[in-house]
């Protein structure tokens, strides 16, 4: 299947309505019980990984009377749906555990192919009227593409957790074929294999598009059955490949706008992250570690990557996440300060080269003139990441100071480091909280009678302490930051060529000179070693 709907490769990255794809587009016009019915067993592979049957039969007539494969396709046509069987039967025959592995990884390929593809038309042809489709909301140009609705992405979108009867919440009864599968299975797999790219894509689609899925994750009370495996590979960020970090952090930003996760990552004690090498870590909650992690991901992405997308995902959910935040650790709590103090030193450097008068001496003013303006957007980026950090620390000390000591501890520890800001006009106000906030604990230290010198036990004694008669008298209230994702859109310019790409990964070989749908060039750098290239 995916070598028959691999024409989509010598397309553009943006469909056309000049776009031919015989398989796929007959796919999509098929009845609604035959969709329900592929995306349901698609998924069930990947779940369940069953065996491949090795010696299992096709029969011309089946044994209750109903069409038999040949009868359905035509036996010319049969003979060409099932040779690729019959040859991956070969070729697997003396390893049932690869075939076992193979037939889950390729089901869940065939399954994103199909979900993100999308039918285009132009307006001026004539659109069959016993289908729906969607248009570009984003333009009012005659000739802008249609889109069909995508039947196989709304089977998914629409799945029910097969523990739940067959009416909906509200009593009403699901129209027409609905997909039904287990969701705690569901769940248990994903965890499994978050180590891998495929099922990252998987879990994004849904619970991205996928209310009911949505809600499940968020109940569960093992969130560290998905949590883990994608802390583990941010951890491993530069092993990884950007699509994949992007993919990960969407996915906890979008988890991350909901207030109750938010309160349960923080109650979710670890005993311990085998994982993470630079310290032992025990029995720290999984919020703490989920700071952790962002924190590193993005001072990774500003030694390496350098991409603003990715640094505004990582802090847009430590936002979403400072209001909740529950006894954070004494880690956690120094490294977020120190991401201010580092994203700080990179400001400064900035504002000193964009005020360095070397540059009015370059010859070509053009020249000058586009370093100054480059100097100025980068300066423009990182003082609204100071600011979101400044956010975050704000609103940890406004709504939850007296649960948080350790981040108290590292506040007064570093306090010198917000000096600079104290008069900037995009930082005094939510600086004046924080200085608020230290005079308040620095003139509790200053009376206290103490034998000896200052022991980083007693400067926390005195701390929590003093947290339960903190008031919070003095502090301004702000309008809390609260980030969603939101879709591109043209999300298909993404994941059309993004699931290809996964496809490429897994060995399958096509013509290099034939494939428009991305650079072969992009592919080959993102191809993991020791894997076939094209």
């Amino acid at each position: 299947m995916l070598v028959l709907m691999s024409t989509q490769l010598c397309s553009g990255p943006s469909p056309e309505p000049k776009d031919v794809h015989p398989f796929i587009d007959a796919a999509m016009l098929q009845d609604s019980s035959i969709v329900a019915s592929v995306v349901q067993k698609l998924l069930l592979n990947f779940v369940t990984r069953p065996k491949l049957p090795l010696n299992a039969s096709h029969p011309v007539f089946s044994d209750d009377a109903r069409p038999g494969v040949l009868q359905r396709v035509g036996s010319a046509a049969a003979n060409v749906v099932l040779l690729p069987y019959y040859t991956f039967n070969y070729l697997v025959s003396s390893t049932p555990e690869g075939a076992t592995s193979q037939l889950a990884d390729n089901s869940l390929l065939v399954l994103l192919i199909m979900i993100h593809y999308r039918k285009c038309f132009s307006t001026n042809e004539s659109i069959p009227t016993n289908n729906v489709y969607t248009m570009d909301s984003n333009t009012n140009d005659k000739d802008a593409p249609v889109f069909h609705d995508n039947p196989y992405c709304k089977a998914l979108n629409s799945a029910k957790d097969i523990q739940y009867d067959r009416a909906d919440v509200e009593g009403n009864a699901q129209n027409g074929p609905v997909v039904r599968l287990s969701f705690a299975l569901l769940f248990d797999a994903l965890g499994r294999f978050l180590n891998d790219e495929i099922p990252v894509l998987l879990l994004y689609s849904l619970v991205h598009g996928n209310c009911d899925f949505q809600e499940y994750v968020l109940v569960r009370t093992d969130l560290d059955t998905l949590l883990m495996p994608i802390l583990e590979t941010l951890y491993n960020a530069s092993r990884k490949t950007s699509n994949q970090i992007y993919m990960l952090l969407i996915i906890l930003l979008i988890l991350s706008q909901d207030s109750t996760f938010n309160a349960s990552v923080h109650k979710l004690v670890l005993p311990g992250v085998p994982w993470y090498h630079e310290r032992l870590m025990h029995q720290t909650s999984m919020g703490s570690l989920m700071v952790v992690i962002l924190i590193q991901t993005i001072k990774y992405n500003l030694s390496k990557l350098r991409d603003v997308y990715l640094h505004t995902n990582c802090l847009a959910i430590l936002a979403n996440m400072a209001p909740h935040v529950h006894r954070l650790s004494a880690y956690a709590s120094q490294r977020l300060v120190s991401l201010f103090d580092m994203l700080s030193r990179k400001y400064a450097k900035l504002a000193e080269l964009k005020n360095d008068k070397s540059l009015k001496v370059i010859s070509d003013q053009m020249e000058a003139d586009n370093i100054a303006d480059d100097m100025s957007t980068e300066l423009h980026i990182y003082t609204d990441f100071l600011r979101i950090v400044l956010e975050i620390i704000n609103a940890i000390l406004t709504y939850a100071l007296p649960r948080n000591p350790e981040v108290v501890y590292a506040v007064l520890h570093r306090q010198e480091v917000f000096e600079p800001f104290k008069n900037h006009p995009r930082f005094n106000e939510l600086l004046e909280n924080i200085y608020t906030v230290l005079d308040f604990f620095n003139s509790r230290m200053d009376m206290q009678q103490l034998d000896g010198e200052w022991s980083v036990d007693k400067v926390l004694e005195v701390i929590n302490k003093t947290c339960r008669s903190w008031r919070g008298e003095g502090m301004k209230m702000f309008t809390q930051l609260r980030f969603t994702y939101e879709q591109e859109s043209h999300p298909e310019e993404f994941f059309i060529p993004y699931a290809w790409r996964l496809v490429l990964s897994r060995g399958f070989s096509f013509n290099p000179s034939a494939i428009n749908l991305f650079p072969v060039e992009i592919h080959l750098e993102d191809a993991p070693a020791g894997e076939q290239k094209v």
